[in-house]
């Protein structure tokens, strides 16, 4: 057969039916993909790639991607437990495909506002800048930027070569099983869970201090983290990423008029004092009335340090506070983390790569305008997230409206693929649950989304300090996901794919998998394959995943550090009535 990385669909091994164009007839001599279990350690990289260069040629030749059809009632997808292997060994290869394509969905115009929404926006940047002065703050924000848009690219190269009708590739644990092993998947899908249960809870722990905000305090700030939680057991009942685009779309707008509200609140009323203690410069010493009060402490006279900003980092000293504001800026591209599940539950993955850069694109340079203006106008005083550091109380409340509506919404997408994480790779694999698309699925979606927000505030709630958990999350999970872990795939799935010689590969019309060789001769022959622009990112992914880790590892100290000094001076917001935005 041709080598597999150009593989051609012959028409006449084709079946023509509406359900199944695109599927090749295999003969029984082989083990059919839905027959075998849904993590199978014995398929091979070559059947993997095989079926997805089928699927690839498919979703080419079809108008916008490929449609799935159910004429008759015995291949609808929704009524069939494709999770189940007794129901597998029953159903044909076009139901299995067809039930693949039930779950394509989404068009390239819903990722860009999908991605847009995941982020948790520009209010965290301002902070960034405010920790780390003006030129450093630039220039990370940038390399951060250039840095996520080639993870992006990375990752959507390695799940084209993966996914197939045959084997969907479903989340980041499934591309991490299907080239490193069980091993890869089980550490992916924890820090996952981590990543997003606390992002959920970190929305709703600053939406919580929004409303107290809002209230002008006057409802107990635990109450009103958990009017948040209440809401998101409602919006948390949207169960396709299709059905989330409309309110992703509005998600950005909300977003866009928040920020030019706060951007004119900053510009023409003095910061918010009173919730100094979050700010950025509370750490930094003033040098005024003693040797322990900070840029924002209260002169003498009562009154306040006019606001100061560094063109490099306002305290050289504090190496801890650097990391945090470095970590503040991490976060804004913390929307890798679900890039494979977005690519998911597209018609044409194809399409995620322009998708996504302009996604990132537009988080670049309104969010760093954003970041910048608010720094410029509050130096010191910046609070996280930044709408909360207006004084003006008019001003404030318009702002915090419109930032609870846009963050829930963003929530909600969180608590979405969390919830389908935990489902998949839980329920699915111990229990056998069906897919979400059959009414069973449906019920315990139901089910499983108040259990979720429960525990996602339960966990936000006793953490002391947002800017902390922030930092955690960015170090542990986020900056993982985003720099770390896409050069790490990237690089074995090249190698597999370019060590492929002629005369190897899968042959579906008998299950074998022929390679002559193996060892430092497939390692050497892909290094050939790949021409020298690709050796040349090759070499540059292995020294890009050692530098990401050594980053994530400087993250998490400053981070652990952060938090052990919020607990020493009892600044926190543990399960407190008082809001820790009022004095």
């Amino acid at each position: 057969m041709s080598q597999p990385e150009k593989v051609e669909v012959d028409e006449k091994t084709q079946d023509v039916s509406p359900i199944s164009v695109g599927s090749p007839k295999i003969a029984s001599t082989g083990i059919l993909p839905h027959h075998r279990d849904l993590h199978d350690s014995s398929v091979t990289f070559e059947e993997y790639y095989h079926y997805a260069q089928l699927t690839r040629a498919e979703e080419d030749n079809g108008d916008g991607g490929v449609q799935p059809t159910a004429e008759d009632v015995t291949v609808d997808a929704s009524a069939i437990n494709t999770n189940d292997p007794s129901t597998r060994a029953t159903i044909t290869e076009a139901e299995w495909t067809n039930a693949s394509r039930a779950l394509r969905t989404a068009s390239r115009g819903a990722i860009f506002y999908l991605i847009t929404t995941d982020i948790l926006g520009p209010f965290g940047l301002p902070y960034s800048f405010s920790s780390m002065g003006w030129g450093p703050g630039i220039a990370l924000f940038t390399v951060f930027a250039g840095l996520a848009g080639y993870s992006g690219y990375l990752l959507w190269d390695t799940f084209l070569g993966l996914d197939s009708y045959q084997f969907p590739l479903r989340s980041f644990g499934d591309m991490g099983f299907r080239l490193y092993g069980p091993w890869l998947r089980y550490l992916f899908n924890i820090l996952q869970s981590i990543q997003l249960i606390l992002n959920v809870g970190l929305i709703v722990i600053s939406n919580g201090e929004a409303l107290s905000q809002a209230t002008k305090f006057k409802l107990c700030f635990i109450v009103c983290c958990l009017i948040w939680a209440i809401v998101g057991f409602v919006l948390g009942q949207v169960r396709t990423l299709q059905k989330f685009g409309w309110l992703a779309n509005a998600a950005v707008w909300l977003n866009l008029i928040c920020m030019f509200i706060t951007m004119g609140g900053a510009a023409h009323s003095p910061p918010n004092y009173a919730g100094a203690s979050q700010a950025a410069g509370a750490g930094i010493p003033s040098g005024f009335n003693n040797k322990t009060a900070t840029l924002v402490d209260p002169l003498a006279d009562g009154s306040y340090l006019p606001v100061m900003t560094s063109g490099g980092l306002p305290d050289p000293s504090d190496f801890v506070a650097s990391l945090t504001g470095a970590m503040q800026a991490v976060f804004a591209y913390g929307g890798a983390m679900v890039f494979p599940e977005f690519m998911a539950e597209m018609k044409r993955p194809k399409d995620f790569l322009t998708g996504m850069w302009a996604a990132q694109a537009f988080i670049y340079f309104l969010y760093m305008l954003y970041g910048l203006f608010m720094y410029g106008y509050q130096g010191q005083y910046t609070i996280n997230p930044s709408y909360l550091g207006i004084s003006k109380y008019s001003v404030q409340t318009a702002g915090n409206v419109f930032a609870m509506v846009s963050a829930v919404i963003a929530a909600g997408l969180y608590g979405n693929i969390g919830v389908k994480v935990i489902y998949s790779n839980i329920l699915v694999d111990l229990f056998r649950c069906p897919p979400l698309t059959t009414k069973t699925g449906k019920f315990i979606w139901v089910a499983l989304i108040p259990i979720y927000w429960a525990i996602a505030f339960i966990i936000a709630a006793a953490i002391p300090s947002f800017s902390g958990l922030t930092s955690v999350v960015a170090a542990f999970c986020i900056l993982q996901f985003t720099y770390t872990f896409p050069p790490m795939l990237a690089c074995l799935f090249w190698l597999k794919k370019y060590s492929l010689a002629d005369g190897e590969g899968f042959d579906p019309s008998t299950g074998v998998t022929v390679r002559h060789d193996g060892g430092v001769k497939r390692f050497a022959r892909a290094l050939t394959k790949m021409g020298m622009k690709r050796m040349f990112l090759f070499v540059f992914n292995v020294l890009y995943f050692l530098g990401a880790l050594a980053l994530a590892g400087l993250g998490a100290y400053s981070a652990i550090t952060s938090l052990k000094t919020a607990y020493a001076t009892a600044v926190t917001t543990s399960f407190t009535c008082q809001s820790p935005l009022d004095g």
